[in-house]
């Protein structure tokens, strides 16, 4: 717009720039309006969802403390079904699995830990999910669903301790060589002065000794 245009000139120019631009300036101020509601909408959803989740965590936890496993398994499972990104619904699938385990219902246990192993949204909780599935089938015996549990395993905290448990599987299997390995790339593994190095030391010389003999 010339700046040194008279105040009637000044006027008609406005009027047609409204009627050229006026339509896009609306729709563009009402997305805008709505893009901050619907931001502001969203983050309420979110906050009232955690609240929630964290009321059926809460009501899980003081189920399992007081030995009401049927509100327990309730309460877990609408938090799984309902909320099923939520971490309150990976810890609670956690709580029940180590719940189920304790009463010897393990083919439940594993289910719980099967579900947290693919729901889960931080891999860390998957890998965890993971390594207590492996070792709930080592301590059935299932040494191939163990191991193969372990060897989907991905690289993380956990890495020493899934080579330890392949240690122990294949030892428990016949498979000195392999265990021996395996004990040695989880030590290999472990920071400098590490409670389990010396747990890990102990394993290696008895596969070692018992190789010999």
């Amino acid at each position: 717009m010339d700046i040194y245009a008279s105040d009637e000139e000044k006027a008609e120019a406005i009027k047609q720039w409204w009627r050229d631009n006026g339509r896009s300036v609306v729709v563009g101020v009402v997305l805008g309006i709505a893009s901050i509601f619907g931001f502001r909408y969203w983050m309420t959803h979110q906050q009232t969802q955690s609240e929630q989740a964290a009321v059926l965590y809460q009501q899980t936890i003081i189920a399992i403390n007081t030995d009401n496993g049927e509100t327990a398994k309730s309460s877990a499972e609408t938090l799984m079904k309902n909320y099923q990104s939520n971490a309150y619904a990976t810890f609670a699938a956690i709580e029940l699995a180590k719940l189920e385990e304790s009463k010897g219902n393990f083919d439940a246990a594993q289910d719980y830990l099967k579900w947290v192993n693919t729901n889960a949204d931080l891999d860390s909780y998957k890998q965890l999910a993971l390594l207590r599935l492996a070792r709930l089938y080592f301590e059935q015996a299932s040494y191939d669903d163990a191991l193969n549990a372990i060897n989907t395993a991905s690289t993380s905290a956990f890495a020493s301790l899934f080579s330890e448990l392949k240690g122990d599987v294949e030892l428990a299997m016949g498979n000195q060589a392999e265990a021996y390995v395996s004990y040695k790339t989880a030590r290999n593994g472990l920071n400098s002065g590490e409670p389990r190095d010396r747990l890990l030391e102990i394993k290696m010389a008895d596969v070692a000794a018992s190789d010999e003999g």
